[in-house]
């Protein structure tokens, strides 16, 4: 499994989330996360970018944190 830490391509998330259409994993998964302060953008200034990843926020590493610490 990949570290959460790690950027990650699009289509690497969408393996992992078993998702086969790029543009509605997009509008529904990456758009709320990315809205919600969850993930981020690697290249911020260029969403379309070929070279564009995404990677767990401050927010989003807290709200991991927060979940183990209440599965313990």
């Amino acid at each position: 499994m990949r570290s959460t830490h790690t950027p990650s391509l699009i289509l690497d998330l969408m393996t992992v989330a078993g998702h086969t259409n790029r543009t509605r994993f997009r509008v529904q998964i990456i758009k709320p996360l990315i809205e919600s302060g969850l993930i981020e953008m690697t290249i911020p200034d260029k969403p379309n970018s070929s070279k564009q990843k995404y990677r767990i926020s401050d927010l989003g590493r807290k709200v991991l944190l927060k979940m183990e610490k209440e599965k313990e």
